[in-house]
């Protein structure tokens, strides 16, 4: 049997992405930059033979596969289904605020003076996960469990589905704080301190059931295609 692999794609960058708001199950549109990355990105990988693409359900994450796809000669024909359980974190009441708010209402929430200190105390995802669920007063926020949960089985039953089909290697947007809290649960030393780029590429292998880490946050593949881009030009 083929090498189950899950190529995890971050969506490109949007517009909250750049005036740093927050944007959970909110969304905006890729800007002009973000799509020019992620059409970098689908030449960068178009040499890779993917058996299927998938995509969480928010727009901005549609999009990026989109783009990903007409970049790829297997585009037209790959299949391409989109599931929820791998969108962002709902961040509920401080959906669509500023970054430094959010990160400074979190911290407080914890007990700690501010974001830099609670970093340094090594918090987890769930202690984080828990603060967002009881700094927000819309009631939107998921539970520690519930995120874990859809979370982990929406990862593991694409890479199932795949193994179960013979293997091979499946293309899959999602979200930054979801990949990384992805990474945590695979393996606990992945901790919040991880930044992953818009248009990175994180890639898992999936045997007997669990995942492995084989590459995290790789900007390679939009250097690659800025290469082929270049030559393409000349």
């Amino acid at each position: 049997m083929t090498k189950t692999e899950l190529y995890i794609v971050r969506h490109g960058k949007t517009m909250f992405n750049t005036l740093q708001r927050v944007q959970g199950w909110c969304d905006t549109p890729l800007t002009k930059i973000g799509v020019e990355r992620i059409q970098y990105l689908g030449l960068g990988l178009r040499d890779i033979d993917f058996s299927e693409a998938v995509s969480s359900d928010s727009g901005r994450a549609i999009e990026t596969m989109r783009i990903l796809l007409s970049e790829h000669p297997d585009g037209p024909v790959l299949p391409y289904r989109v599931d929820k359980r791998i969108r962002e974190w709902c961040f509920g009441s401080l959906e669509g605020a500023y970054d430094a708010e959010m990160w400074g209402v979190i911290p407080r929430v914890l007990n700690f003076k501010n974001y830099d200190e609670m970093i340094d105390r090594e918090t987890t995802f769930k202690e984080i996960c828990e603060a967002v669920y009881n700094a927000d007063t819309a009631n939107w926020a998921e539970t520690y469990d519930e995120l874990s949960t859809r979370v982990l089985n929406g990862f593991e039953d694409i890479a199932h589905r795949v193994e179960k089909n013979g293997g091979g290697k499946a293309l899959v947007v999602s979200h930054g704080l979801t990949i990384a809290f992805l990474l945590n649960l695979v393996r606990e030393e992945n901790n919040v301190r991880m930044d992953l780029d818009n248009g990175s590429v994180t890639r898992l292998v999936y045997e007997n059931g669990t995942f492995d880490c084989e590459e995290i946050g790789s900007t390679e593949y939009i250097e690659k295609g800025i290469e082929i881009s270049k030559n393409l030009l000349s």
